[in-house]
């Protein structure tokens, strides 16, 4: 008798023979193969409606930047005929170099990339260490603070103007930068955010695993939570920074156009009797350009930190 004839028992209702045994796949091997799909590994390429839906869609996204072009390089009578002119005109430079004279943008984009900067590194930071703390750490009385923090975005901010604006004057920072930047230092929106994404894509094992190596709560953010969060780190400050870049609302309350940012400062090509649009549109192109310089410069990694988050969730 060889072995190969030798029954094997495996806990079967049919007892396997030591060759069948052999030739059989590992288990975790056997639900691969099981449920593995047809196509998977395999490259799908878009179709022919694919790529023009998609370029239908970027068309759409690109005309208003198109448009502003078009409208900032021709004068005032063109711009306001109809039909209106939709190839540029030859007055481009001249109508940037008045923008930038008339409303001081130097100096706005300076203020601006100031409070943009420093709004959206807080922003990011706080969230992602009270989001390391709701998602991760027990203590008493987290659900109720979580439950608070969201119903903070409930709130219209208009309704806190009057009582922001009374404290800003009392610290003495009215008509300065710091009454900008220290009311928006968090979000609720980016706690939660960060919540959301570190509840799952950070695992329990690994933060067990740096307490029994000794490490304390800032350690393991450091050494464990920055890493795995870099992906959504990206994208809330890309956010954030657009949106402080672009708000109008409290900086055009809480400052004058000595030290303005971008949006206040534009608010000056319009305050003629008559407003010239083709120096409006200068104006808004030239506080679009730095957003359109960031994108380029950090599209690439906010991207891939997107894919790279999508992958580990």
């Amino acid at each position: 008798m060889t072995t190969d004839s030798i029954p094997v028992r495996t806990g079967d209702a049919r007892p396997e023979t030591a060759r069948e045994v052999r030739k059989s796949p590992p288990p975790g091997k056997r639900n691969r193969q099981l449920f593995r799909h047809p196509g998977a590994g395999r490259q799908h390429h878009a179709g022919p409606v694919a790529y023009i839906l998609l370029g239908i869609a970027a068309l759409f996204s690109l005309f208003p930047l198109y448009w502003t072009m078009v409208a900032a390089s021709t004068d005032n009578t063109r711009v306001t005929q109809t039909p209106p002119p939709f190839l540029p005109g030859p007055h481009l430079l001249e109508n940037l170099g008045k923008a930038w004279q008339d409303a001081a943008l130097g100096k706005a984009m300076l203020n601006s990339l100031i409070v943009a900067g420093v709004i959206a590194l807080s922003t990011v930071l706080f969230a992602t260490l009270a989001g390391f703390a709701f998602a991760k750490l027990r203590f008493k009385g987290r659900n109720v603070l979580l439950m608070l923090v969201i119903g903070t975005m409930m709130v219209p901010p208009q309704l806190g103007v009057v009582p922001l604006f009374m404290m800003m004057t009392e610290l003495g920072w009215g008509q300065k930068l710091p009454a900008v930047i220290f009311p928006t230092l968090v979000s609720a929106v980016g706690v939660f955010f960060m919540r959301q994404y570190l509840s799952e894509a950070l695992p329990d094992e690994l933060v067990e695993a740096g307490r029994v190596d000794g490490a304390h709560s800032l350690r393991i953010f450091w050494s464990i939570v920055l890493p795995i969060a870099r992906p959504p780190m990206a994208v809330l400050f890309m956010i954030t920074f657009v949106h402080a870049w672009n708000d109008f609302f409290w900086p055009f309350i809480v400052l004058d156009m000595t030290n303005p940012t971008v949006p206040v400062a534009l608010t000056q090509l319009s305050a003629g009797y008559v407003r010239d649009q083709s120096l409006i549109m200068a104006g808004a192109l030239l506080g679009t350009l730095p957003l359109l310089a960031l994108f380029v410069v950090f599209g690439r990694q906010i991207v891939g930190g997107i894919m790279q988050g999508a992958v580990k969730g």
